[in-house]
């Protein structure tokens, strides 16, 4: 099961490969670029705040300013008052950024049917059933380990803190990192 696992890994990361290479063509041809096409698409349906649209992405928010900032620079989307918050403002498509990810994702809907040919739709919905399935058991793990790891580290420090302060091999600011 592990091993076959391993395998999996090693063939979404090879298929996730290739379709980033294919989102980079698709949004090529309209003059953008895939991190562009998917934080268009995240801010299209709501405005966000950057951090959030990050989150959605699952990336550092640091990246997803810079391409907001671009993007706005470029009139493709604006940044707005956030009614919920005076200092972090929403990113929000202009319609020049609306024709452009519209105009993405038509080559993109071209593209999947010409990528899906041969496989039967029942195939593609059960394969997504099975990776969302693989992708919340994996954040399980990761948030469990994360947990065990904090507790550790806490568990540790306590110790390690008391100790070192007899000994002198802790430093305060091996303390102050620790999770709270």
């Amino acid at each position: 099961m592990a091993e076959e696992l391993a395998l999996l890994v090693a063939d979404v990361f090879e298929a996730a490969g290739a379709l980033r290479r294919a989102g980079e063509a698709l949004a090529g041809a309209e003059g953008q670029t895939q991190a562009r096409w998917q934080l268009m698409s995240v801010v299209s349906e709501e405005s966000l705040p950057v951090a959030r649209a990050a989150r959605r992405l699952g990336v550092a928010r640091q990246g997803v300013q810079r391409i907001a900032n671009e993007l706005v620079r470029d009139g493709l989307a604006e940044f707005r008052d956030n009614p919920d918050h005076r200092t972090s403002s929403l990113l929000a498509l202009t319609p020049s950024g609306r024709r452009a990810l519209e105009a993405i994702t038509a080559r993109a809907e071209a593209a999947h049917r010409v990528m899906g040919e041969g496989i039967a739709q029942a195939d593609l919905a059960t394969l997504r059933a099975l990776l969302r399935r693989l992708t919340e058991q994996t954040d399980q793990w990761a948030e469990a380990e994360a947990e065990a790891e904090a507790e550790a580290e806490a568990e540790a420090g306590t110790g390690a803190e008391a100790g070192g302060a007899k000994r002198g091999t802790r430093s305060r600011a091996a303390t102050d990192r620790q999770p709270e």
